[in-house]
């Protein structure tokens, strides 16, 4: 029995994993709103003493960069140490690896089912791959092939500097430097960014504000209000939002398409994509996507998949753990 946990800014996303001769099959699951626990030690304890199960290694999939075992994670109050939390939860062994890492490792485990295709691209089994995932933050990791099989790793390219594409662009960026002394990709390309190039867009005279919007932004989540109303047709403002979003989307997931060399394919996880895929779909991400010059005809091979199964993370913290323990064997 193995403890898996997916650690968001927002969500905590907790689940027991049997090992069998399938592999692996989840039993119990649960999901707490992060900030309401001190740390994921209380979350985890909250978890396990409701289901009394053996549990003797657990690994932690979490929004942050892990350095030996620790991390303390990027938009969450929380400090996470292996060591740590494998004493205070009795167990055995415990791993910490990035989110979008352990998105890695839990994209082998899925179905065909669990992706739609953006770019087709050139079938390529072999080759690196990379993944992309913009929710409440933005993470990214990378698959490197080694001959067999994808490794996946870890990065913070999410938090490398934003590089506008074009005058709009520049003049968001001239707007964000007057409010922060760096202004990374995950300023503009996450469910905060959203609503900071909605900001942009409403202040420099882009469009109009109404009153329902006004109230609707008020009341709850702003990015998910301006995207719902994008996709209704009902805000042509919150319509350049998204549009503008989902542009330099595409143009980071190609900047990590050629950063690793993604000849395998680029995926799109977190829980943002899902919810914007018609938009997605649309030309405005794949033209920004491949947007690279003289590099074109080596970004319209690459296949572009968005990861539409939002346990994904979850599943490869398991089958990190798996693997480790050796009760999984490396495909």
């Amino acid at each position: 029995m193995i403890l898996a946990g997916d650690i968001g800014g927002t969500n905590t996303r907790l689940a027991l994993f049997e090992v069998g001769r399938d592999g692996l099959r989840a039993t119990v699951e649960a999901t707490f709103p992060s900030r309401q626990h001190p740390n994921l030690e209380a979350a985890a304890r909250e978890f396990l003493g409701s289901h009394d199960l053996p549990v003797k290694q657990a690994c932690f999939g979490v929004a942050g960069p892990v350095v030996r075992g620790r991390t303390e994670t990027t938009n969450l109050p929380w400090v996470v140490d292996a060591r740590e939390a494998a004493a205070a939860l009795g167990l055995g062994e415990v791993w910490l690896i990035n989110d979008l890492e352990a998105t890695a490792y839990g994209i082998a485990a899925l179905p065909p089912a669990g992706f739609v295709a953006l770019n087709p691209g050139a079938p390529a089994g072999t080759g690196n791959a990379a993944v992309i995932a913009a929710g409440t933050g933005l993470g990214e990791a990378g698959l490197y092939w080694d001959g067999a099989r994808h490794r996946p790793f870890a990065c913070e390219g999410g938090h490398a500097t934003f590089a506008p594409a074009d005058e709009t662009q520049v003049r968001l960026l001239r707007y964000l430097l007057k409010q922060y002394e760096h202004v990374s990709w995950e300023r503009v390309l996450s469910g905060p960014g959203l609503y900071t190039i909605y900001q942009f867009l409403r202040d420099t005279g882009a469009g109009e504000e109404p009153t329902w919007l006004r109230e609707s932004l008020r009341q709850g989540d702003p990015s998910a209000a301006i995207s719902r109303a994008a996709l209704e047709g009902r805000s042509p403002l919150c319509a350049q939002a998204l549009d503008l979003f989902v542009a330099l989307y595409g143009a980071e997931a190609g900047n990590l398409a050629l950063k690793v060399m993604a000849t395998a394919g680029v995926f799109l996880g977190g829980g943002i994509a899902p919810k914007i895929l018609p938009k997605l779909q649309e030309p405005g991400f794949r033209e920004a996507f491949v947007a690279k010059g003289r590099m074109r005809p080596l970004l319209e091979t690459i296949p572009v998949r968005v990861i539409v199964n939002d346990r994904t993370a979850l599943i490869g913290a398991a089958r990190y753990a798996a693997l480790r323990a050796g009760l999984l064997a490396d495909p």
